[in-house]
């Protein structure tokens, strides 16, 4: 998805009134930095489309804009959520910044899997955890009742994840880029898994329980 182009006249419909969170990037054809940072924001764009609108306003062509969100330099990246400001970031920033800072506004994926739902769905046998890290860090401490499947082997040992028992598998890293990332790719390939949100770090984190020590020893 391109950046859209805002303006006074429209900035109520397209920001304010979208469905969407929005992105907007308060530029000028002047401002050096400016033109740094718009291919960043691009690729941010296409990134997240559909999850996340960005827009693009002139503050010279569009004062009203800049004087609501009290803009005294630019570039300025301000983020909204159903019309309401969440937070902005000042001067020439990085992918990963802009990354961090709308991660919380952005819908969940459908197979995104919260620490406290694993726990409950782990009590009814309805999910079978999925650790991706190397084998020595699972065999020091891992989410109770856990397998081990490296990253490194997933996609190659796909046909093992099948929910064959009934029980959807829940992959899992030491964060939640992990699972999220090895989750789409088996998706794609049609097998249908589950991530941990946040990933282990996350679930030891809100304080659920851990297994620690050689799995299976009494």
């Amino acid at each position: 998805m391109s950046v859209l182009k805002v303006t006074d006249a429209t900035f109520e419909r397209e920001v304010l009134a979208a469905e969407l969170p929005v992105l907007v990037d308060l530029t000028a054809v002047w401002c050096e930095p400016c033109k740094a940072l718009s291919p960043i924001v691009a690729q941010v764009a296409t990134e997240l489309a559909g999850k996340l609108k960005v827009v693009e306003v002139d503050v010279d062509l569009s004062p009203m804009v800049a004087q609501s969100f009290r803009a005294q330099s630019i570039p300025m990246l301000v983020l909204l959520s159903a019309g309401r400001i969440v937070d902005q970031l000042a001067g020439l920033v990085d992918k990963a910044a802009i990354l961090r800072m709308v991660k919380p506004v952005l819908p969940a994926a459908a197979n995104e899997i919260a620490p406290r739902e694993l726990a409950d769905l782990i009590t009814r046998r309805r999910v079978l955890p999925v650790d991706v890290r190397e084998a020595p860090y699972f065999a020091r401490y891992r989410i109770p009742g856990a397998v081990n499947l490296p990253a490194v082997e997933v996609l190659g040992r796909a046909a093992e994840l099948a929910p064959a028992d009934g029980r959807i598998r829940v992959l899992y890293g030491r964060s939640g880029d992990e699972g999220r990332t090895l989750a789409e790719s088996l998706r794609a390939h049609g097998v249908d898994v589950g991530f941990l949100a946040g990933g282990f770090l996350h679930w030891e984190a809100d304080g659920f329980e851990i297994e620690r020590g050689q799995p299976g020893a009494s």
